[in-house]
């Protein structure tokens, strides 16, 4: 078993109105690349960690965009397979001061949705790793994504990797047939490590924090506790559970934590006050990214890795785009107490 990270997922073009102007008001759209698991890989990549990225692309120039997209920051993309007919597109309306962000996804029979069991040698792609990592976002793309990634999970478990998932519930992704809560558990049973958000849990178990008031500027840690032995009494395997807090005063102004649970024990990460958000698409994701890194590189120290993951993830509000490329020294800054927003000079 090597070091290397795997995430696997569905990567898109991203197409965004310049600055904060609405759908209805643009004559262009921005072009960048995105998606959760290829924006986790990101962040490993800018840490310094070895990691590849699988999915499916099209044989066509925009698949080739997307590669070269992703190598710029150091991303192995070897292991990515060619095939189907399309990628997927999804547009984005940045929200301010009230007005919420909007999303429309254009991603049906992508090439990543039209994807079969069989097509990728998991053996063959886990040979030299360490670590899996998928969202809820994939199985919820078509019975063919969630067929292929219970068949990733199942073989990165049986040859020994770490696997997490971030549960990313997308109730406009459900569509195929079978909801969230039918699908999910066969593959949350495979994994050792699950994330998620205020509504993750209860949106595909069942399972609710008592008490908590996400629109009142900060959510209560300690209200996670009993999620998350929830989580972990119904899926035995998992020993780290790790929950984002983001309380929301307006679409420009949030508030930023997390907690992590491993057997019982709660840690508790600072709340950032986020006053001008620029992006906050991929802040979950940032999380990821960031924990996996803490949990890698700082041994038994969970209260060190979860800070990193929500410096990291805090960080990543003020960068445009999917990705998070905020540097180590970055967020060591911000861990230490540096929340001046000073010029280095």
């Amino acid at each position: 078993m090597g070091d290397r990270i795997v995430t696997f997922g569905e990567i898109m073009m991203r197409l965004s109105p310049p600055g904060y102007q609405r759908f209805t008001q643009a004559r262009s759209f921005e072009v960048i690349y995105g998606g959760g698991e290829a924006n986790v890989a990101v962040s490993l990549a800018n840490y310094g960690l070895p990691v590849d990225y699988v999915t499916r692309l099209p044989a066509n120039d925009l698949g080739e965009a997307c590669l070269q997209f992703l190598r710029q920051y150091g991303v192995g993309t070897s292991k990515i397979i060619r095939g189907g007919d399309r990628l997927g597109i999804y547009f984005l309306e940045t929200g301010a001061a009230q007005r919420a962000s909007k999303v429309i996804y254009d991603r049906a029979n992508s090439a990543l949705a039209t994807i079969k069991p069989g097509m990728i040698d998991w053996r063959a792609v886990f040979a030299d790793a360490g670590w899996f990592h998928w969202t809820g976002i994939t199985p919820a793309l078509s019975e063919g994504a969630a067929e292929v990634c219970l068949e990733a999970a199942r073989t990165a478990r049986e040859m020994g990797l770490t696997v997490s998932c971030d549960l990313n519930y997308r109730a406009n992704l459900w569509k195929w047939g079978k909801k969230a809560g039918e699908v999910m558990p066969g593959l949350v049973e495979q994994c050792t490590v699950a994330i998620g958000n205020e509504e993750d849990a209860d949106k595909v178990f069942g399972i609710r924090a008592k008490g908590v008031d996400v629109t009142a500027g900060r959510v209560e840690a300690e209200a996670y506790r009993s999620v998350c032995a929830q989580l972990a009494e119904r899926f035995p395997r998992l020993e780290i559970i790790a929950i984002t807090l983001r309380g929301s005063l307006s679409a420009s102004h949030n508030t930023w934590s997390g907690v992590l649970w491993e057997r019982g024990r709660l840690y508790t990460a600072p709340t950032y006050d986020i006053t001008h958000i620029v992006d906050r698409v991929g802040a979950g994701d940032a999380f990821v990214g960031g924990l996996i890194y803490g949990l890698l590189t700082f041994g038994a120290d969970r209260q060190k890795a979860l800070d990193f993951a929500v410096a990291a993830s805090c960080l990543k509000h003020s960068i445009i785009g999917d990705f998070n490329l905020a540097s180590l020294a970055e967020v060591e800054k911000l861990m230490a107490g540096d929340v001046s927003g000073r010029v280095a000079r």
